[in-house]
């Protein structure tokens, strides 16, 4: 049996929808909400089994990956998160980026020589490498009008991954890469009235419409925090409307709060753009945080700690 392991945003599903249109594979598909990154373990690998892994970080599945490598099992990993030490095995192909400026489906594109280039582009904008992903687009000849099409669906479909379980999402990350993976080109999938585009697009708009109303609960030089309340929208807007904040405001790191049912926060952090480093760095000193140099996140933050959180994130970006 084949494994098809993705994350469940933008970066992951258009990585694998690379792959896929450039080497077709029956798998099985192993994904989840954006946040749900120790895929290996919720699987049992056999040694005839292969893998391919895409989008989630290796420190964070390497208990799993080296017990699968060491029956037999080979593995393809692609990836931009903290990697740890990454495994000297002969089953393993590794293709590991750490730059802020990469991401997953930027790696599968060099991999694949630009087969799918468009692809690549489109999930740049939706992992918001922004300036990256327009110089590409202007590289590759692409008009404003095409390149902020790219950049919509590149949002839109990382806007889906957000949630805290598959039920707060319009679409099934495994049925959302099913569905757009039959589109050679992302230009198809608007020329096709009936894609997911079309759905998450309004979607969308009336999500971010109730988190542009609610004001900043903390605000200095350096960051701005918002608390969202518990509810399915602010779970599914929180990471992009971190996203869009960081954009509005590049000098500045922002902090997306959501209202959990622990009594705590989901927490979406991004990195100033002018200074994309250091988000995962402070979100790994809590637990159940991590994430990588522009944007990371914690999936339980005690309330009681936040002016911990919010003290330690200043004093690095002060």
């Amino acid at each position: 049996m084949h494994y098809d392991i993705f994350n469940g945003d933008a970066d992951g599903i258009i990585s694998l929808i690379q792959l896929r249109l450039s080497s077709p594979l029956t798998s099985t598909l192993v994904t989840g909400v954006k946040r749900n990154i120790q895929l290996l373990k919720t699987i049992d690998i056999n040694p005839e089994d292969t893998l391919t892994v895409l989008d989630i970080s290796m420190e964070k599945n390497t208990n799993e990956l080296v017990a699968a490598l060491d029956q037999g099992t080979a593995v393809f990993y692609a990836d931009h998160h903290r990697s740890g030490d990454i495994p000297n095995h002969d089953k393993l192909t590794a293709l590991i980026d750490l730059d802020a400026n990469m991401c997953t489906a930027l790696i599968i594109d060099e991999y694949l020589k630009g087969q799918f280039h468009d692809w690549a582009i489109c999930a740049a904008y939706g992992d918001n490498m922004i300036s990256k992903a327009d110089q590409l687009a202007t590289a590759a000849g692409y008009t404003t009008e095409q390149a902020d099409l790219l950049k919509e669906l590149g949002t839109l479909i990382n806007y889906n991954g957000y949630g805290a379980d598959v039920a707060d999402l319009h679409f099934d990350p495994a049925d959302l890469y099913e569905a757009l993976v039959k589109y050679p080109s992302p230009f198809d999938v608007f020329e096709d009235k009936a894609s997911p585009y079309y759905a998450l697009q309004a979607a969308y708009q009336a999500d971010l419409e109730n988190a542009l109303s609610i004001p900043a609960m903390h605000s200095s030089q350096v960051l701005s925090v918002f608390e969202l309340p518990g509810e399915k929208w602010s779970r599914r807007i929180s990471g992009v409307y971190g996203n869009l904040l960081a954009n509005q405001q590049p000098s500045s790191a922002f902090a997306v709060l959501t209202k959990n049912e622990q009594g705590g926060y989901l927490v979406s952090l991004r990195a100033p753009l002018e200074n994309k480093q250091g988000a995962g760095d402070v979100c790994s000193q809590f637990d159940t945080g991590g994430g990588r140099a522009a944007a990371a996140g914690i999936n339980q933050l005690p309330v009681e700690m936040l002016p911990d959180f919010i003290k330690k994130v200043e004093t690095y970006y002060a």
